[in-house]
């Protein structure tokens, strides 16, 4: 593989791993405690990106700062903690990419605003853990994404210049993080997403649409 790059980052919920029926299934869980209807997945998914936050905004239509929301978000997490591996799995597109990549020795990372209480114990059970050689959390510098000291931390640790690495996410705040690291910047349009503007106005320099056509950006000469 001819490549531009020395090094991968890969952010983790939407962009390697399908975590949204189970964080979807957290909220739903919530619902039903109160005796609210279940709401359909399709609800939760685009938040996913904003973790806790975007769940309860759905779940319960509570946002930072509103009453019971510190405690909302706790229960939210502990009930997802409970369930992170039930249905949470690599996207089966990514599968080959990671193989890929390990084949031609291009080193790759992940770097994800999820805290390592659920980043480490998640992909050890996915069987990431492993492969990744690197793994920078939202609790792994003192500031998450949009910042880019957690990309920064990244190369810092793979021991390779911030500008010979690709961030590839399915956020606006990755974008924004990868831009400020200096690092090349692909959005994964098979994640989240969000509900805000198009991706195309992210000023991303790449968009990929599938996995599959990650290779061909990474082999450009």
């Amino acid at each position: 593989m001819r490549t531009p790059f020395r090094a991968v980052l890969f952010d983790l919920d939407g962009t390697l791993i399908d975590s949204a029926p189970d964080l979807a299934g957290a909220g739903n869980e919530m619902r039903a405690a109160r005796g609210l209807p279940l709401l359909p997945y399709e609800s939760f998914r685009p938040m996913v990106g904003s973790g806790a936050r975007g769940m309860l905004g759905i779940a319960l239509g509570i946002a930072p700062g509103d009453s019971g929301y510190e405690p909302a978000r706790d229960e939210f997490l502990a009930r997802y903690e409970a369930r992170m591996t039930r249905e949470t799995r690599v996207f089966a597109d990514m599968l080959p990419v990671l193989d890929q990549l390990a084949t031609a020795g291009l080193t790759w990372g992940i770097v994800t605003n999820k805290a390592t209480r659920f980043a480490e114990p998640l992909i050890a059970a996915l069987g990431l853990g492993s492969m990744a050689a690197v793994l920078v959390c939202g609790d792994t510098t003192a500031r998450a994404k949009p910042h880019p000291d957690p990309l920064l931390e990244a190369a810092r640790r793979l021991d390779v210049l911030a500008g010979d690495c690709i961030y590839v996410g399915d956020d606006l705040r990755d974008v924004q993080a990868g831009r400020a690291a200096g690092m090349a910047t692909a959005v994964a349009a098979w994640g989240y997403l969000g509900l805000g503007e198009a991706v195309e106005a992210w000023g991303a320099d790449h968009i990929v649409h599938a996995p599959g056509q990650l290779l061909k950006l990474l082999s450009m000469a």
